[in-house]
């Protein structure tokens, strides 16, 4: 029979590589910890950038068919509003802006809706907010009925 080593030597070259897999650990957990928080973000910015140009959409399209700017001013801004809560938009960090630019047949208006994204609640990116913004024209209809103009 031959001779075997001892079962000290096995244990003894397993510590030496585990060692090694604490530090390879200590390296790669941080940086896969990054890419996971990074990938939320993204898709939260994502997110946001789509409830925005809706929001944007929505309101520049009320204010495009209202029967009068002021009544368009005031119904674009809670369409806005609306659809942007519809997302899951916090109201206190959103700003609707609507712009009727004269309100004449064939004109355009136009709204911008920005957002500040909140980051605060991920690990390593708690440090800022992004901004995400988006505008939208309508034409306002050439064909309007004169009694819709002057009501």
């Amino acid at each position: 029979m031959g001779h075997r080593p001892p079962f000290r030597n096995h244990l003894r070259a397993l510590g030496d590589e585990s060692g090694q897999a604490l530090v390879e650990a200590a390296i790669a957990i941080p940086v896969l910890l990054l890419l996971v928080f990074g990938v939320v973000a993204a898709g939260r910015i994502t997110e946001a950038k789509i409830a925005v140009q809706a929001a944007a959409r929505e309101a520049s399209r009320t204010l495009a068919v209202a029967p009068s700017e002021e009544q368009g001013m005031a119904e674009a801004l809670d369409a806005g509003h609306a659809v942007a809560a519809g997302y899951g938009l916090a109201g206190e960090r959103l700003t609707v802006e609507v712009d009727a630019d004269g309100f004449v047949r064939g004109g355009r208006v136009t709204a911008d809706v920005r957002y500040s994204v909140p980051l605060s609640d991920l690990p390593l990116l708690s440090f800022f907010d992004v901004e995400v913004s988006a505008s939208h024209s309508e034409r306002v209809d050439l064909y309007r009925s004169r009694a819709a103009v002057t009501r």
